[in-house]
Order: structure tokens, then sequence, then C-alpha cells
């Protein structure tokens, strides 16, 4: 009995080794069955595509104003509240002008001053003049005596000492002939002086009356409040002193428009007019209209010249201000039932139309794919598709043209009709080779695997 138990034991034993075995050699047959690759396959055909440049950004007033005091001081009156509609030439604001007025005030007694200066200048000009006319009138007198006695002194009727009295008396008016004229020209020049210190006075009072003007803040357009920095007792730095307080905004919110940032590598692709789709975060499933009315000419990342290092050494990306006019015909439903239908600093995404192309051969986008070839000795990446050919594929080169989300312009190297390997990408950029056996799977499928 005993014998038989280790009997049947040593049967089972030498049965399971015999499975084990047979699962090895099993696993290390099917490891050397190389399966085929499973891949999804789409057709070439003829189709349209609309090139999109994609971007988002914010939506902006085309023309917004930032209203600043020229003058310091506190805000006495605020006649407006965020959101106010206004007109060109409307009083927003107040600043004191006390300190305006009294400066007013010293200028004109400034100016009354200087004309007072004048008025005196012009007085010694005449009494200079009038002193002039008495020397010539005893100069006259004195010449014809000097001439007299000039024969007198020759007849001997009068003495030499008489004679040199009336020389002298000559001498001395023809010196204060000269100190007259003098004194006109220094009078003259006094009330030339006088003339320039007025009109200096009346430039200085000019200033002062306009700055005393510019404490009344008016709208320089008409539009709406859009931003209100400021509340009524705070005070003000004018622009006559560095940036100056910005106090308030005023914007046309009937002609809104979006600014977003297109990277360097499509910025050479959007051109002025081109039509546009905006999406705003704001409306959802509404698409609004729209055409690109601005390009940057320069990155929006380039800064002054101080960062030119800092900024060539940046590795953040390149981008360009695009600015896109928003149609008003494509919201005119909106304005039914308010005002304005955007608001600045709303969220918006765009695509640009940048080209459009009718009647083209294309496949899906994903099918392309490179692979580099040596070509005279140097490496070229080369753009390629597999061409489905019964259960094997063949690689083939192509040149490629405008795309948009899902399909791509194939300019040479296909032909309408033929199948090609659209994916899974792992299969498709790497493993696919020229030649190689393939098995069919649809796409439902690819994805689950």
């Amino acid at each position: 009995m005993k014998r038989r138990k280790n009997k049947s034991r040593k049967w089972i034993w030498l049965g399971l080794l015999a499975l084990i075995v047979f699962f090895i050699i099993g696993g290390v047959v099917k490891s050397n069955i190389k399966e085929n690759p499973k891949v999804t396959v789409d057709t070439s055909s003829i189709q349209s595509i609309n090139e999109l440049v994609t971007g988002s950004g914010k939506i902006f007033p085309e023309k917004e104003i930032k209203i600043s005091s020229d003058v310091s001081g506190e805000i006495v009156e605020l006649y407006v509240v965020e959101g106010d509609s206004v007109q060109a030439g409307q009083i927003l604001a107040k600043i004191d002008p006390e300190s305006y007025i009294s400066a007013v005030e010293r200028g004109k007694a400034s100016l009354n001053n200087a004309k007072a200066q004048r008025s005196i200048s012009k007085s010694q000009v005449a009494g200079s003049k009038a002193q002039k006319e008495q020397i010539l009138a005893q100069l006259s007198n004195a010449e014809l005596i000097h001439e007299r006695n000039v024969k007198l002194l020759a007849e001997g009727v009068i003495s030499q000492a008489e004679f040199d009295n009336s020389k002298s008396n000559l001498d001395a008016l023809y010196a204060n002939m000269r100190s007259a004229d003098s004194n006109i020209e220094s009078s003259e020049e006094q009330a030339k002086a006088a003339d320039f210190t007025i009109k200096s006075a009346e430039a200085s009072l000019r200033e002062l009356q306009t700055s005393l003007s510019r404490t009344t803040i008016k709208a320089p357009v008409s539009g709406v409040i859009s931003l209100l920095n400021v509340e009524q007792g705070e005070r003000v730095v004018g622009t006559i002193q560095m940036a100056g307080t910005e106090m308030m905004r005023i914007a046309n919110l009937n002609a809104m428009e979006v600014q977003v940032e297109i990277s360097e590598n499509n910025i050479l692709k959007v051109n002025e007019g081109d039509s546009v789709n905006i999406e705003v975060d704001a409306y959802l499933d509404k698409i609004f209209k729209g055409h690109v009315t601005e390009i940057a000419n320069t990155a929006s990342n380039a800064t002054s010249s101080a960062s030119q290092a800092a900024l060539l050494s940046s590795t953040q990306v390149t981008n360009f201000i695009v600015k896109i006019r928003i149609d008003p015909a494509s919201y005119q439903d909106i304005l039914q039932n308010n005002n304005y239908a955007f608001r600045p600093g709303m969220s918006a995404s765009v695509d640009i139309f940048t080209n459009r192309k009718e009647d083209i051969l294309t496949v899906p986008i994903q099918a392309v794919t490179g692979r580099e070839e040596e070509v005279d000795g140097k490496e070229q990446l080369n753009e390629i598709v597999f061409v489905v050919e019964a259960d094997t594929v063949r690689q083939v080169t192509v040149k490629t043209g405008i795309q948009d989300d899902t399909n791509i312009h194939i300019k040479s190297g296909l032909e309408e009709g033929q199948k090609i390997v659209t994916g899974p990408y792992s299969i498709l950029a790497k493993e696919l080779e020229n030649g190689a056996k393939i098995d069919i799977i649809d796409k439902e499928e690819s994805k689950e695997e």
C-alpha cells in the first residue's frame, strides 16, 4: 500500500515537471514569433484647407485715454464714477486751486510792477531829451558868443581872460551835450529792458493762469469711464513731476479689439486684413468675427537697451502682439439687452485664417513623420508617409504645404485615393520600416490599446 502511494506521488511530480517544461518552451517559442505592427490607415483625398494661427489674449478698447492731472494737489471735487458716459469737454474733477490762485495774483502784481518800471524808464528818456534840448539852446548861444569874441580878441577889444572864459564855457556845454546823449541812450536801454521784463511777466502770468485752469480736469474725448483710480480727497502728483498720477481712463466701448500674442514661428504667416474667428470666455458657444488691424514690429518681451544682454540670454518664448478688431455686426444681437457687448480685460482666443487653398491633395496631419536619410554623405531629415500595399507598407518621401488642425497639403509624392498609415504615433515615428508587414485595425481599437 505504501509503495503504491509513493508511485502515485512520483507520477504527479513528473506530470507537474512536464507541464512546467511545456509552458517554458511555449513562452520561448512565442517570444521568438514577432507580431506584425497594428496600425490605423486612412485615404489621401482632395479637400480644402484653411491654414490657421491660433492665439489667446485680452479684449481692450481700440481707443482708451489715460487721464492724469497736469498739476499737483488735493482732489476737492470728483464728478464721475466708473461706468459713467461722458462727453468731450465735460468736467470730471477739480484739484484744490487756492495755491494756484495766489500764484496768479503774484504774477499779476509782478506784471504791474514791470509796467510801472517801464513808465519810469520812459519818463527818464523824456527828461534826458528835454535836458539835451536845453543844452542845445545854451550851446548855440555860447557858439555865437565865442565866434564874436574871436573877432573882438583880434581887434583888442576884449582881454585874453575874457576870451578864455567864453572858450571854457563852450567846451563845458559840449561835454554836457555828450553827457545828455549818454543819459538818453541809457534811459532808452532801460526802457527796452522794462519791455522785456513785461513780456517775461506776461509769459509767467499766462503759465500760472494755465496751471490754474488745469485744476479743472475735463474730458478730452467722449466715451465711458472704464477705470477710476482715485477718490475725492486724495492727493495727486502732476505730470510736470515724474509720470504723474493716473486718475482715470476714458474708453470707446463701441469699438473693441483683441490683443493676442503670436509666437515668432507663426508671426510671418499673419498679415493685416486676415479674417479671424474670436471666442470670448464670457460667451459660451458663440463665435465673433474680426480682422487683423495691426502687427507689432518688436517682440513683446523686448525691453530697453540696458537689458539687451539679459534678453539675448533669455530662454523665454519670443512673442509679438497682434491686434484684431471685433466686427460690430457679429455682436449686434447681444446689444439688444446690453449697452456694451464687451468689457476691457475679458479673455478671448482667436483663430487667424492666414491662408486658404481649394481642392488640394491632403492626408491626415499625423500621417506625416520625419526620418533622417543620408544624401551625398550628409544627414538629411525628410518628410515621409507609409503607403499601404496589401499587407505591407512602402515608405514614400513627400513635400508638404499648408496645414490646419487635422489635414496637411501634399504637394508631391502621393496620389488621390492611396491608403496611408496614420498611427499609432509610436509605431509610425520609430518602429515602422519600408516593406514591413502590418495588421490594420480600426481607430477605436487603437485607442483601447
